[in-house]
């Protein structure tokens, strides 16, 4: 399960050692440790990072498909978790030490910047492959955190993108070996502690209107025939 540290200011979310798939437990465990750094008071920053080969693969697809009844509520929630990560009151920096996949890579789009292991794991939205339409509130996401040919490149054709590529591609800010991953994200993070608060929130709210609208939607649903990503 997902853990939370800090160092100085600079809390490390940690999502953990597995797939770390968009599961309701999962996701609600994470909601309740953003609350703890969200609550602290004074400077500070947020790294997301994981262990293993993994960041994030998406959605935990077991679940969704026993769970069909709830599946279009629980996205929900998922776009709920993106939109607040997408304007907490403080700098985000995502850790990508693995792979970054579907509802995992959109996840890692909500925060601020993005740091990438070099010599292994692949960002990648592969809903096109699986054949999944994205919610309008995830498409939005997508297209306001990429550039437009970037961002129809990687919804369109599910293009795999290993850490240079994904850097020229403009999906991530930085990209340097394994072992240097996280201090690098914890040193962006540091650097902008000072940011921290309600004025660098509603920065983030203004900015990103048109997006949280979208994730907002009520009645989200899933294309009858397709699973989740």
């Amino acid at each position: 399960m997902p853990t939370l540290d800090r160092q100085d200011g600079v809390f490390v979310l940690d999502l953990g050692d597995t797939e770390n798939r968009f599961h309701p437990d999962w996701a609600a465990e994470v909601d309740a440790l953003l609350d703890e750094a969200e609550r602290a008071d004074g400077p500070r920053a947020l790294v997301t990072t994981a262990r293993g080969r993994f960041w994030s693969n998406g959605l935990d697809l077991d679940w969704f498909l026993a769970h069909p009844d709830r599946a279009d509520a629980f996205v929900a929630d998922v776009q709920a978790l993106l939109a607040r990560v997408l304007t907490l009151p403080m700098v985000t920096v995502a850790a990508l030490q693995g792979h970054t996949f579907a509802a995992g890579a959109m996840f890692s789009l909500a925060h601020d910047l993005r740091v990438m292991r070099a010599d292994r794991g692949y960002w990648c939205l592969p809903e096109a492959d699986l054949g999944i339409p994205f919610t309008t509130g995830m498409s939005a996401l997508i297209q306001a955190r990429l550039d437009p040919r970037t961002a129809h490149e990687a919804m369109v054709t599910a293009r795999r993108y290993g850490g240079h590529d994904a850097l020229a591609a403009g999906i991530v800010d930085r990209v340097v070996d394994a072992d240097t991953l996280r201090g690098t994200a914890v040193d962006l993070a540091r650097a902008q502690l000072a940011k921290a608060g309600a004025p660098l929130a509603t920065i983030k709210s203004r900015m990103y209107a048109p997006v949280l609208t979208a994730l907002a939607e009520k009645g989200v649903r899933l294309a009858p025939d397709a699973r989740p990503a």
